[in-house]
């Protein structure tokens, strides 16, 4: 697992148009102005970002701003869902040769296989994040059932979930992993000097509460399912305990030819002793039994191999229980 920090790249002076810098009633115009901060501070960032061991990430939302993820070598670049078809941005961002991951809120299924089909022409590595575009999302409005839609629509990429619920930290992330959303992404914020946090961050604590459902999901998921599971011994030997053994019914010579009248199954299966899941009808045996002893595997003549790893899970001969005197 690695995890990115990325970073909000807006040229601002060039972003906004110059008549709407003042007395605007525009929330976005408003909040990339409040939001606004020198370059130098954003290369601080960056540098801080990798120092710290993650992947150094940004969302450019204007051409000058993808020249600056050149200029400070981050590593993936983001185009935002309102920019999956601003196609001068996306050239520009493709310019760069770096990876990328969109995110698809709000665009149409010919908008989605338009944007693909561009980066996979050029062979440029696509990430693509389920998105539901309101801030903040309720539970009902996330439709996680899309991570189902993209893996089976875009098999070349990686599919992730980019999301803005409000109401917990750990479902939505649990239930895209087992559905095979691999990359995650969620805004952060920290409380500062009382400034208000939007309900679609996360909060330091609730971050933690996130990654570690992350951890449940891929600790619960296990092995990738692409073929099935081996299980592993202490499973087996679970379900060896509960098989039937052979006994016989009767004496029986050596060298006879053996018949369902000939034995009955019975719990518990011992050590040496041929199971219900190997014993078949026309097995020889190699030596005289009498009534009720086990039948070995060792003393069965058999056209095939006995089922060596049911021998290897029973561990010992079983004792029988003592006789109570009353």
């Amino acid at each position: 697992m690695r995890t990115a920090l990325k970073l909000q790249f807006r040229d601002v002076d060039t972003f906004i148009h110059k008549d709407f810098v003042e007395g605007s009633d525009l929330r976005y115009v408003n909040k990339t102005l409040a939001t606004k901060m020198p370059w130098s501070n954003y290369r601080f960032l960056i540098e801080a970002t990798r120092n710290a061991g993650m992947v150094t990430m940004a969302t450019p939302f204007d051409e000058f701003s993808v020249d600056k993820c050149v200029e400070y070598g981050v590593e993936i670049i983001k185009i935002a869902s309102s920019d999956i078809q601003d196609w001068f941005l996306v050239e520009k961002v493709a310019a760069t040769r770096k990876p990328v991951m969109i995110s698809t809120g709000g665009a149409s299924l010919r908008d989605m296989d338009d944007v693909v089909d561009y980066f996979a022409k050029r062979d440029i590595p696509l990430g693509i994040n389920h998105c539901v575009s309101i801030y903040p999302s309720e539970d009902g409005e996330l439709e996680l059932n899309q991570v189902d839609f993209l893996r089976n629509r875009y098999p070349d990429n990686v599919i992730g979930l980019s999301t803005h619920e409000y109401h917990d930290w750990s479902s939505s992330v649990m239930i895209a992993y087992a559905k095979g959303a691999r990359t995650f992404e969620r805004h952060v914020d920290v409380d500062f000097e009382g400034v208000p946090v939007s309900a679609y961050c996360s909060l330091p604590h609730q971050v933690e509460d996130w990654f570690n459902a992350f951890l449940k999901a891929k600790q619960m998921c296990g092995a990738p399912g692409i073929a099935k599971r081996v299980p592993p011994r202490k499973e087996l030997q679970y379900l060896a305990g509960l098989m039937r053994g052979a006994y016989a019914r009767r004496p029986l010579p050596a060298g006879h030819v053996v018949t369902d009248e000939d034995f009955y199954l019975a719990i518990p299966l011992q050590k040496g002793q041929i199971s219900s899941h190997e014993l078949k009808r026309g097995d020889i045996l190699r030596a005289a039994v009498s009534a009720d002893e086990t039948l070995l595997v060792a003393n069965i003549e058999r056209t095939r191999d006995a089922d060596a790893t049911i021998e290897s899970l029973i561990d010992a001969p079983a004792t029988k229980p003592a006789l109570k005197v009353a």
